[in-house]
């Protein structure tokens, strides 16, 4: 029997102890484990779920990759490309691709009686995955969008309405400069709303038709692909794997192809959103230190308290090395109690938070209207287990005080 763990267990449950001197001290290293460790789990479930819900949200607009014009120097300055079924069906073939859809982009101008706006076009063909937009999608529905025929038909955002003072099933005038100007009316058919202002200040939606002739391209040309991987961790790998396969080939029109991924095409928001990792370790090194030396306290109070029974280990044989272990054991028992209240509160806000949404945000800074939490078990068991090893290490220093309490004066200790 591992005699320092059963001692440490006697004494854990031992209620009965005349000496109610460290009571507080102890309830106050668990209170301060529990909060620590809670505040670690609000934390990483907030910040992981912001981060996930900000790049689903771009990933939304334009996939995880897009294969484009290598000429095309902006957003706006739509050059097509234009791949054979064999080409595309290769992608598609790519055990790392999940997805592949085509789309074309349009600059223009929406005009009405009273104000303009500026926009993109965004067309779209039938194998495109509008799940994204049905989603977000408020009022009306999202169209089963064509290759083949103009619906004139469009989604727009709830914000472009609103300043337009659009509503469902308005007929919009939009105007084109390509040599000349050219109009088209489209019937508003959705509104959506993602909260990505960027975004949805910007893009309307249409079918692939409409654009390829508001552009005067063939029917086999478009802007660009759009993919989806499987695995997102490996976003970097699959991009290169692709550049490098794509790097000197041209489409039958000599247009050469170029691979880039949505933290390439946004480097502002991703660099942003890699500052929160930041803020993640700063909170959990603040955390465990407060926790750490809560415990330390605590403990130093406790062998303060038992001295006498430390005099008596050590006249029977005991040794500091087991008597170290003892009190070591009596801390794991106590960040054990601490940690399980704080599992409980962090968790209680991940499903109050998650189901309820009780919590809310201001969309037009944060980019959604409520806090977001994520749960990742790996994340999860990591924080619990840092925890408690980060915990017991900081103790091990101050257990050495042990040595330094002698038999003869520990017995007389009142």
């Amino acid at each position: 029997m591992n005699l320092p763990l059963f001692i440490a267990h006697r004494i854990y449950r031992d209620n009965d102890s005349g000496k109610q001197v460290s009571r507080p001290a102890v309830l106050i290293a668990m209170i301060g484990i529990a909060i620590g460790l809670a505040v670690m789990i609000v934390t990483v479930s907030v910040i992981v779920g912001f981060k996930k819900e900000v790049r689903d949200k771009i990933a939304g607009f334009g996939s995880h990759i897009q294969i484009t014009n290598l000429n095309a120097g902006s957003l706006y300055e739509s050059l097509p490309i234009s791949m054979t079924t064999a080409e595309l069906d290769s992608l598609r073939a790519n055990t790392d691709i999940h997805y592949v859809q085509r789309y074309s982009l349009k600059a223009g101008m929406i005009k009405t009686d009273e104000a303009f706006q500026g926009m993109l076009l965004k067309g779209i063909g039938p194998e495109y995955d509008t799940e994204f937009f049905r989603r977000h999608l408020l009022e009306g529905e999202m169209p089963q969008f064509s290759d083949t025929a103009s619906s004139n038909r469009v989604v727009i955002s709830r914000s472009l309405a609103d300043k337009l003072k659009l509503k469902l099933g308005d007929k919009i005038d939009t105007y084109f400069i390509q040599d000349n100007i050219r109009a088209r009316r489209l019937i508003i058919a959705g509104i959506y709303q993602t909260n990505l202002t960027e975004f949805d200040n910007l893009y309307l939606v249409t079918d692939l038709y409409t654009v390829n002739r508001l552009n005067r391209w063939e029917t086999d040309r478009f802007s660009g692909l759009e993919l989806t991987v499987n695995d997102y961790s490996r976003l970097e790998d699959i991009t290169w794997e692709l550049a490098s396969g794509l790097e000197g080939k041209t489409d039958r029109y000599g247009q050469e192809f170029c691979a880039r991924n949505i933290e390439q095409l946004n480097p502002g928001i991703f660099a942003w959103l890699g500052i929160l990792d930041v803020n993640i370790w700063v909170i959990l090194v603040l955390m465990i230190g407060v926790a750490g030396f809560t415990m330390i306290s605590g403990l130093l109070i406790i062998i303060i308290e038992r001295t006498s029974m430390i005099g008596v280990l050590k006249s029977l044989g005991a040794d500091n090395r087991t008597i170290r272990h003892l009190f070591l054991w009596f801390s794991v028992f106590l960040i054990g109690k601490g940690m399980l209240w704080g599992n409980a509160i962090g968790l209680a806000f991940y499903f109050v938070q998650r189901f309820f949404g009780l919590f809310k945000l201001d969309p037009t800074t944060y980019y959604m209207d409520t806090v977001p939490v994520s749960f990742n078990l790996w994340i999860f068991l990591l924080l619990n287990v840092g925890t408690l090893l980060a915990s017991v290490l900081m103790l091990v220093g101050p257990s050495y005080l042990i040595a330094r309490i002698r038999p003869a004066d520990s017995m007389r200790y009142e």
